[in-house]
């Protein structure tokens, strides 16, 4: 049973992280972690109401405070550079948040930071994933190197982010187009 819950978490946290690349190729075809040092912490409290939002794509919806109070899209902002003047919208779903970002010369659903914050039961230490290796900064996971060719196109396109919590994780798919590598180690000292 614990083997079971383990394989479940890493296939949804591989599936978070491949989400973004698969998008980009469905849109292509169509156009033409150790064990964390300190304990994890609880759930922080929402940080703002849904429904005030700016809203990306024809079917957005706000995001849900229970995702952005664990990266805020000024987190990202200022960790990354971004601003009101790039930032084109929110798309959010039950568990998941995607900040999208105008980028010169970028399809806008390549240039986005997805946060993706479940409530689950069994909590890893460590992402396990197959494709992926990782490597601790700080308090968070972050991607280092893809262990596949089929993988190094996802690994080379965005910065993974994991942080582990107390009935939740918290993982971060950063565009490298809207953040750079050192921008993703300062946006992981903002994910709670």
């Amino acid at each position: 049973m614990k083997l079971t819950r383990i394989l479940a978490a890493t296939s949804i946290f591989a599936a978070a992280l491949a989400l973004p690349l698969l998008l980009r190729q469905s849109a292509t075809h169509a156009a033409s972690p150790a064990p964390a040092a300190a304990a994890p912490s609880a759930a922080p409290t929402p940080a703002t109401p849904a429904g005030t939002c700016k809203t990306y794509g024809e079917k957005g919806k706000c995001c849900s405070p229970d995702v952005t109070m664990h990266l805020t899209k000024e987190a990202v902002y200022a960790a990354c550079g971004e601003s009101d003047v790039t930032f084109l919208g929110e798309a959010g779903s039950k568990e998941t948040c995607k900040y999208h970002f105008k980028v010169e010369g970028v399809n806008a659903e390549d240039s986005f930071v997805q946060v993706y914050a479940p409530v689950v039961k069994q909590v890893l230490d460590k992402p396990t994933d197959p494709f992926l290796s990782y490597k601790k900064v700080g308090k968070v996971w972050m991607t280092d190197k893809s262990k596949s060719p089929k993988a190094a196109a996802m690994a080379a396109s965005s910065t993974g982010l994991y942080l582990p919590g107390r009935g939740y994780f918290v993982s971060v798919a950063a565009s490298i187009k809207v953040c750079t590598k050192n921008e993703a180690i300062t946006l992981s000292k903002s994910m709670k």
